[in-house]
């Protein structure tokens, strides 16, 4: 039990980074089963548009998969386009955090469809097919050799002997695929050490407290999801009851929709106010009727997870 315990606990502690490692494998799979049976090269004029729709396509998909499961695009966008939205916030203020958190949403709906790509460009089997059409390579390859050359070109990926006579003098389509993959990679990884030492960098609070914060929103969504829970099915009990019963229901309070708007917006850090959640700030301005609940902070992505603790992984 106790092993278990700590594997639990493990997998809870960096469930980030599990998730990412999971959906990165799944779409590695996926890459591996569509190269050995579905992609099939046709070898002639039509490598280019074939090779380059199965190496890019299905990364298309995976961003847009990727932005469908975000809880914070659908937390971004219920009703934001509403008349009663617009009333409470100003016409430019909205756009510039919409940008920015859509900006950290694409930045992880990236990670499914960038693995699509960097293992297709490492299997080389989408990118050798594009590139034996592609008329750049064929000027690389077929320099003063004539058009029998480029005839033959379209047949690499369909005959591993030609393409080892045309490849002799030059870096084989197979290797520059490789190569791209790999510096795709590279690229990756670069770019995600620095962003998340920037942000670190620029965090509001100190390590200590931000770990204290994590659990304070985890806890929250916990207790409030419990709470939604038991509130709601007394709601149903009373309204079921008096239907059936032909009563009229008992006083039930039940928060408004203003109440619900105010708790659904999206948190801003207030370094004068310091507040954990937006329940945490409607709670603490008289249920979000002082003036101080109107005041916005700085939008800081080492805090995007106060958002994120209170929607689940589906968006719902």
């Amino acid at each position: 039990m106790d092993k278990l315990r700590k594997a639990l606990d493990f997998c809870i502690r960096h469930q980030t980074i599990l998730g990412y490692s999971i959906v990165s494998l799944l779409t590695a799979a996926s890459e591996h089963i569509f190269s050995a049976v579905v992609f099939k090269c046709p070898c002639n004029s039509g490598n280019m548009l074939y090779g380059s729709f199965f190496l890019l396509v299905p990364a298309f998909i995976l961003l847009l998969l990727g932005y469908m499961v975000s809880a914070r695009t659908w937390r971004l966008l219920t009703g934001s386009c509403s008349a009663e939205k617009h009333l409470h916030s100003s016409p430019c203020r909205p756009w510039a955090r919409y940008c920015q958190v859509l900006v950290l949403v694409t930045a992880r709906a990236l990670v499914a469809p960038l693995t699509w790509i960097a293992v297709a460009l490492l299997g080389a089997n989408f990118y050798e097919c594009a590139a034996s059409g592609n008329s750049l390579i064929k000027s690389l390859f077929c320099k003063h050799k004539g058009p029998e050359c480029q005839e033959q070109l379209l047949k690499i990926p369909c005959d591993e002997k030609l393409s080892a006579q045309i490849s002799s003098e030059q870096l084989s389509l197979h290797a520059q695929s490789q190569l791209i993959g790999l510096f795709l990679i590279a690229s990756i990884m670069t770019v995600a050490l620095i962003s998340t030492c920037v942000s670190r960098c620029y965090s509001p609070v100190s390590y200590l407290q931000l770990k204290f914060w994590k659990i304070y929103s985890k806890k929250e969504q916990e207790l409030f999801e419990s709470k939604a829970k038991e509130h709601a099915t007394k709601l149903a009990e009373i309204n079921t009851k008096c239907f059936f019963e032909a009563t009229d229901p008992a006083p039930f309070h039940t928060p408004r929709n203003e109440d619900w708007r105010k708790i659904s917006s999206l948190y801003t850090f207030n370094s004068r106010e310091q507040y954990y959640s937006m329940i945490h700030k409607y709670v603490s301005t008289n249920r979000g009727n002082s003036s101080k609940f109107e005041e916005e902070g700085q939008d800081l992505t080492v805090l995007e997870f106060v958002d994120e603790a209170q929607t689940n992984d589906s968006g719902m």
